[in-house]
């Protein structure tokens, strides 16, 4: 079988024959038309795709590239992707520096993502807490927990039921802007919530 690193949307089919298995990948775009890039390893060679709609065919351990289209795909595959899980929405909230306050902007953020999950039927939010670099990996774990779970507070004040809502603190490791130890960015200071 390929080995296949995925850099955004993909569509990864395997096709079964015979005797042969051929496995069929194509990149797609995502929700906002970019694109990522994607690898794809087989035993006799490599192919980067990095276009959306391109693709590859690996037969026999051989990759040979393809093109596509969105047409193409969407009569080929338009069921498939109809089953797809819908794409989460993603609102990011800022804090001020050390601490689990929001900034005003952020605020005004909460109402309309309490909307939001009103809208959407069985919904569930997840509420990942973020750092900057300015303390240590272990006092950063707990800081973005403690912002995650402030986030959460501030969803169910604004109306969202508490068992929706779950909590993660990824402390440093995610940043938006990636900085040297000690430097102080706000858009790495930051809970995202995921609504699904």
């Amino acid at each position: 079988m390929s080995r296949v690193r995925i850099g955004h949307w993909v569509l990864w089919l395997t096709l079964a024959g015979c005797s042969r298995v051929t496995d069929h990948v194509v990149l797609l775009p995502g929700p906002d038309g970019h694109v990522g890039a994607l690898s794809v390893t087989a035993a006799s060679g490599e192919i980067l795709l990095a276009e959306p709609y391109s693709g590859v065919d690996v037969r026999g351990g051989t990759p040979s590239r393809l093109t596509s289209s969105p047409r193409m795909v969407r009569e080929s595959y338009g069921r498939l992707l109809d089953m797809q899980p819908a794409r989460p929405r993603i609102y990011v909230i800022h804090f001020e520096t050390g601490t689990t306050v929001l900034t005003p902007e952020s605020r005004s953020k909460l109402p309309i993502i309490r909307d939001e999950l009103a809208r959407l039927p069985s919904a569930e939010a997840i509420v990942i807490g973020h750092t900057d670099r300015v303390a240590n990996s272990a006092v950063n774990d707990r800081l973005s927990l403690r912002r995650a779970e402030a986030g959460r507070e501030q969803l169910i004040r604004a109306g969202v039921a508490p068992d929706s809502i779950s909590v993660v603190g990824r402390g440093e490791r995610d940043p938006v802007v990636f900085t040297e130890d000690g430097v102080a960015e706000p858009r790495n200071r930051r809970v995202e919530i995921k609504l699904r």
